[in-house]
């Protein structure tokens, strides 16, 4: 069974893979366990697109769009995550603009400088059960 991880996993241990939906196939990312709570990481869909993929303290995992909108920068896998009023987030390391990990929508301004919507690309992200052997 694949369970996709949107909400705190309750004092139980979760192995498998970390994979993103890329439109119709899903990417791995890397093993469950190799991410640090409260770190992000960057990865590349399998069509190419940089996606930052977080694991919060409490185990749920978020992916988001890794480019920054305001500086254009591919570095939001490397934010500070947190909360804001109990929404889960994560603070871009240029600009200190913060994301919600939920939808994408930046609680701080609207748009970004080039007029576009301040919203980052939300990414379903699941853990897949290790194949035979694999970690």
């Amino acid at each position: 069974m694949t369970e996709v991880l949107t909400r705190p996993v309750a004092a139980q241990v979760v192995t498998g893979t970390v994979e993103i939906l890329d439109g119709r196939s899903w990417t791995r990312v890397c093993a469950y366990e190799d991410l640090t709570p409260g770190r992000g990481v960057a990865a590349l869909s399998a069509e190419g697109a940089q996606v930052a993929v977080f694991r919060d303290r409490a185990g749920a995992l978020y992916a988001v769009d890794n480019r920054d909108p305001f500086s254009g920068a591919y570095v939001l896998s490397r934010g500070i995550v947190g909360s804001r009023g109990g929404v889960p987030t994560v603070a871009s390391p240029m600009y200190k603009h913060v994301f919600d990990l939920r939808d994408g929508r930046c609680l701080d301004e609207d748009t970004a400088p080039d007029g576009r919507p301040a919203v980052l690309r939300v990414w379903t992200v699941r853990v897949a059960p290790n194949p035979e052997g694999v970690r």
